[in-house]
């Protein structure tokens, strides 16, 4: 599986939505202010984006986007990543930036100029622990095939694709053409679903990706029975199976199925006090990544994905706060 990735110079580089994460304490009343549905995500445009962002009480803001979670968690475990979104030149552009290379991250795009502004999921918490979310995708759309840095895919081990980010059309040729470079240059290609909903929209699409261009597909049980319009778990994860060489399915409290040719790994879920799921699949995916890259058997793979997850939702907000390193060195050795 690692016999390229001793040459290259990045473990993994995640390509996905660039979005700044603005999380606020809200009450319900604030929520029926506005019109949100508790517990919900809705797409909003600018204008609203602007006017909620304003009303919002005050925030913490952080670099977000499933494949950038992945990519700071998997960067705090000790993996050498790099990412690829877009940004726009405006201050969450800024926010975005500065998070995601402090957190130790390889971030060579270049912002938007005079278009879209940098998308942003604003997140109201209301004190039932409920996170009800509007998202304005802003800048994230715009990318395209000319944002893939080709030299950047030929030296990383593993590209790492945003089911999010397939949404546009212009998106949907960056990962068929980050896929091409990849297996060029003897690379793997790695791809999260997500989103149920999004796999529902793109199902032909997405079938034809994972099919043709990936090698390592990550799913929960929703997305991947969405993908192979199967009930059964059991059969969309034979489906899996025949369609790449390894697939990691995550069944929240139940742990993990990691299916690779004729093998299958069952990895117990780590034990977690729960305070808040966002994030927990990003972090599976780095924890996962990150001991593949390194060369370690695929149920270490597993552990260190349901440590990494666990330590994620014993926190608010996608990125955890614990100990990385310590927990990489306790699962990996």
């Amino acid at each position: 599986m690692s016999s390229h990735s001793a040459a290259a110079r990045y473990d993994i580089l995640g390509i996905g939505n660039a979005i700044v994460d603005v999380v606020a304490r809200a009450d319900d009343a604030f929520l029926s202010r506005h019109d949100m549905r508790k517990g919900g995500m809705a797409l909003i445009d600018a204008e609203a984006a602007e006017a909620l962002y304003a009303a919002m009480p005050p925030g913490i803001e952080t670099s977000g986007g499933s494949a950038a979670n992945t990519c700071a968690v998997a960067a705090g475990l000790g993996a050498r990543v790099a990412y690829l979104g877009k940004v726009a030149d405006d201050q969450l552009g800024g926010v975005f930036r500065h998070d995601i290379v402090s957190g130790g991250v390889h971030f060579p795009s270049a912002p938007l100029r005079g278009a879209a502004p940098t998308a942003r999921c604003l997140i109201l918490v209301t004190p039932d622990a409920q996170r009800t979310m509007n998202t304005f995708l802003g800048a994230c759309v715009s990318f395209s095939e000319a944002d893939v840095d080709a030299a950047l895919v030929a030296d990383s081990a593993i590209t790492y694709l945003e089911g999010y980010l397939f949404d546009p059309p212009a998106a949907q040729a960056a990962f068929r053409r980050a896929a091409a470079v990849a297996h060029a240059a003897g690379r793997q290609v790695a791809l999260s679903l997500s989103d149920a909903f999004c796999v529902d929209r793109h199902r032909a699409a997405f079938r034809d990706l994972v099919a043709g261009h990936v090698d390592i597909l990550f799913a929960n049980e929703t997305e991947i029975c969405s993908l192979y319009e199967a009930n059964d778990f059991e059969v969309a994860a034979e489906a899996a199976r025949r369609d790449v060489a390894l697939a990691a399915l995550t069944r929240s409290e139940d742990g993990s199925v990691i299916l690779r040719g004729a093998e299958t790994l069952r990895i117990a879920a780590a034990p977690a006090d729960v305070v808040d799921t966002t994030g927990a699949g990003d972090a599976y995916a780095a924890g996962f990544l990150t001991a593949l890259t390194k060369g370690r058997k695929l149920d270490v793979c597993g552990r260190m994905g349901s440590a990494a997850a666990a330590l994620v939702i014993g926190d608010y907000g996608a990125r955890p706060r614990g100990d990385l390193p310590a927990l990489a060195g306790a699962v990996m050795g």
